[in-house]
């Protein structure tokens, strides 16, 4: 027998495969100075991506905007 407590909606998954919208946007960093890879999601008001290197403390920022561009992978030195 079907219970719906058998249902568990983890966010950012979609079973199902339908749909792109509950993929949420990110870019691959990698940080030259500690040799440390991270995987950043945009920022909730969507007009950035923030990383900040775990080791060093280094920050940069990705603003998202017209005339950018399409690539995923950056290397910060």
């Amino acid at each position: 027998m079907n219970d719906a407590r058998d249902i568990v909606d983890i966010h950012g998954v979609n079973p199902s495969g339908a749909g792109a919208e509950a993929v949420r946007p990110y870019l691959s960093v990698q940080f030259d100075c500690c040799k440390v890879y991270l995987r950043i999601y945009r920022d909730p008001d969507g007009k950035k991506y923030t990383a900040r290197c775990p080791r060093c403390g280094k920050k940069v920022n990705f603003l998202v905007g017209e005339g950018g561009t399409n690539a995923r992978f950056f290397v910060v030195s």
